[in-house]
């Protein structure tokens, strides 16, 4: 490692990012003195603590890049990066191409649904495809949990999850923790009251943020009504080794007492057609995040959300952009948590 990109033990200096980015720094070597493993980001349920810190440490370093005049470093130059979404999306899918793009990757966006998906093409044989098109890395989204696991199985690059079916969120969650870590008092969420609100049951972020809130420590209270917590109970009491326990509940008071953090999950209203919700303005009344529900929590609780919101259904519009919400620095760390996970993986090669 050249001079001046020695580093530190929390993750990669700014200077270090910037010296692998010039080339002065080989492939791969970014990582030798860091436990950092991963081939693909499937999920973050494999995910050690440190390997979590080692993330938190690097988007710090990205964010500092993201304020500069200039917002792009070479890193990647001559990395291509395929986005394929078979899910809508404006947020994750956004954000990943920004985050490529600041890295100088070469960035392609295929729409499945003007691909040859619609005419039959299997994942399998898309991924192949896009390969053979000379892709390096792909980001997708899609409405099959799994799917991504069968993506990394024959594809010899980085696959990158940007949300399976109900299964998993991996970088939700980790800009999630980001932005709890950045707004909260000490930057830590070990101890703190964390409160997930809402449809929990069909929540790909509610799973993967228990996977890193549980590890981080902090005390996680899951809530909504009792169709859409099924099956939370049970893994709330297993003892997972590493992962802290965590409450389930349909008492919205007990649940926002003192929390730290409210995390409202989006409604999804199709959900209501088979029986799973109660009427929407019922739901409304019993479990939206308002401002008198939001006094039970602490004075300077945040207030989150994954989006897109369907405010004035679980959230009231009021609280969505009051003082204490941090909605739109989580899409502001989308992108810094995303260079970082982009910045990691480069340098895996075949070890998963």
């Amino acid at each position: 490692m050249t001079a001046g990109t020695e580093r530190t033990a929390g993750g990669p200096g700014a200077a270090e990012v910037e010296a692998a980015a010039a080339g002065t720094v080989g492939p791969g070597t970014p990582h030798e003195h860091e436990a950092w493993r991963h081939r693909h980001v499937l999920d973050v349920d494999d995910f050690s603590i440190a390997e979590i810190e080692l993330v938190m440490a690097t988007a710090v370093e990205m964010k500092e890049i993201l304020s500069r005049p200039i917002k792009k470093v070479p890193t990647l130059r001559g990395t291509s990066v395929t986005i394929i979404f078979w899910e809508a999306s404006t947020r994750t899918r956004v954000s990943f191409e920004v985050a490529a793009k600041n890295l100088s990757a070469d960035v392609v966006n295929i729409a499945a649904q003007a691909s040859s998906v619609v005419k039959g093409e299997s994942l399998v044989d898309t991924i192949r495809t896009i390969e053979a098109l000379g892709a390096d890395m792909i980001v997708m989204r899609h409405g099959t949990s799994g799917a991504p696991y069968l993506a990394a199985e024959h594809f010899s690059g980085h696959v990158l999850n940007g949300g399976d079916g109900w299964h998993a969120h991996p970088t939700q969650a980790l800009l999630d923790l980001y932005t709890m870590r950045e707004r909260l008092p000490g930057g830590t969420v070990a101890g703190r009251k964390v409160v997930i609100l809402g449809d929990v049951l069909h929540s790909r972020v509610a799973r993967s943020n228990i996977w890193t809130l549980g590890k981080s420590g902090a005390e996680l209270w899951l809530c909504g009504p009792a169709t859409l917590l099924r099956g939370f109970e049970r893994w709330a009491g297993t003892a997972i080794p590493g992962n802290a326990p965590f409450t389930v509940t349909s008492d919205v008071e007990r649940a926002l007492d003192g929390a730290d953090v409210v995390m409202v999950l989006r409604i999804q209203k199709e959900r209501q057609e088979s029986g799973l919700l109660p009427p929407l303005r019922e739901y409304t009344a019993r479990f939206a995040l308002t401002r008198e529900r939001l006094a039970l929590a602490s004075p300077d609780a945040l207030v989150m959300h994954p989006g897109p919101m369907n405010e004035g259904l679980e959230i009231m519009p009021d609280v969505a952009t009051g003082t204490q919400s941090v909605i739109s620095d989580q899409v502001t760390n989308g992108v810094a948590v995303r260079m970082a996970l982009l910045f990691l993986v480069s340098g895996v090669r075949d070890v998963e």
